[in-house]
């Protein structure tokens, strides 16, 4: 084997999402300290499992040079054929990204050609079981991830889910890195806000990325409300900005929008972000609201830590982990609309963003992708 060759496995660009984004920006760290080949899909989701468009073209600054687009994911031949070249490259270690067990059939079948030819395979796991659960979804993730040879969670609350498939599991706990890729023009707020017409004296929220359930945007609805009906007469209340794709149910979203009498302080844009767009949103924002119902990690807290924007998040999954309560953000209990609004009041009231600023600035070097990369070395 070449003790310095690994190969990575993953979404890059033109791939859209979150999990395309880290594996671009994780080739960059690994690529400074190793040999590294980056195979990424030919075909990642048939369209018929995901009708929405799966790669965008208009922005290239996550390209990685070099890919090998080889891996259709439902096409047995062509995987083998995938491990085949892979082993001939004869790589210390196989890094692959682990999402959802859509893509366990495929990596089974990659990891037993690979684990056959004596490589190392390691699993990042965003997350060990999908958000939204399905039935047989834990015996497909078993039967991918018990090739592993060694894990990389983003969240404790990950080891419970990955020891109980895998009780010998050799896995290690790092934080999900900070997004910093996305400041392409380095906005100020001033400049952001011209782009979106906000005035420079608005104090605005942002909730930002799909639009799900379980990301518990009723919620933080709910707290404006609250925000209007009892602090209104003490300040201004914050303009919210809902910047994402819905993925399903807006009507819903807007009637109690409407039912709450909130209209008037809500911004939506709805539809896909183009990365270059992103900045532009996140500098002009204030504070980055994070209601989730349940999380494993997110993207987005790490977004808005590139940009040092602080965070309100709910105490669910790997979120208290990356946020410390009133240093980088505030941290809430999730479903209490009450505390979200009490937060979202003290946060503006007593002027804590500076000091929040502050905290994600002094930290930066825990959420680097130099640690990151040190975490799998």
């Amino acid at each position: 084997m070449a003790e310095n060759k690994w190969v990575l496995i993953g979404p890059v660009y033109p791939y859209k999402g979150g999990i395309s984004h880290y594996t671009g920006l994780m080739y960059r760290a690994l690529s400074k300290v190793r040999d590294v080949e980056m195979i990424s899909y030919s075909m990642q989701y048939p369209k018929l499992l995901f009708k929405r468009e799966q790669r965008d073209y208009e922005n290239d600054h996550f390209r990685v040079e070099g890919t090998k687009f080889l891996i259709n994911t439902a096409n047995p031949f062509n995987i083998l054929k995938t491990a085949g070249e892979i082993v001939r490259m004869k790589p210390e270690k196989v890094i692959i990204q682990w999402w959802h067990p859509y893509f366990a059939p495929c990596y089974t079948l990659l990891t037993r050609r690979l684990k056959k030819a004596g490589i190392k395979v390691v699993y990042i796991c965003h997350n060990v079981f999908p958000h939204e659960r399905f039935p047989l979804d834990r015996q497909l993730t078993r039967m991918a991830l018990k090739r592993g040879d060694s894990f990389i969670l983003h969240a404790n609350g990950e080891v419970k889910d990955l020891l109980s498939i895998k009780p010998d599991a050799d896995y290690r706990v790092s934080v999900h890195p900070t997004y910093s890729a996305f400041n392409f023009e380095n906005l100020d707020r001033g400049s952001a806000r011209k782009r979106l017409s906000i005035p420079d004296d608005e104090d605005m929220m942002l909730f930002f990325g799909f639009v799900r359930e379980y990301k518990g945007l009723k919620h933080l609805l709910n707290a404006m409300h609250i925000l209007k009906d009892r602090y209104e007469g003490a300040g201004r209340i914050p303009k919210l900005y809902v910047v994402g794709d819905f993925d399903g149910g807006k009507d819903e979203y807007l009637a109690l929008i409407d039912s709450l009498g909130i209209g008037e302080d809500i911004t939506i844009k709805d539809g896909y972000v183009p990365d270059k767009e992103v900045e532009k949103y996140f500098s002009a924002a204030d504070l980055v609201v994070l209601p989730y119902e349940s999380a494993t990690q997110s993207g987005i807290v790490q977004i808005a830590y590139g940009f040092r924007k602080p965070v309100i998040v709910t105490r669910v999954g790997g979120l208290p982990e990356v946020v410390e309560d009133d240093v980088t953000g505030m941290i809430v209990e999730p479903f209490d609309d009450e505390a979200l609004a009490s937060a979202i009041h003290t946060y503006f009231s007593e002027g804590r963003k500076d000091r929040y600023i502050q905290g994600i600035a002094d930290r930066e070097y825990r959420f680097s992708w130099d640690r990151m990369a040190e975490a799998l070395s």
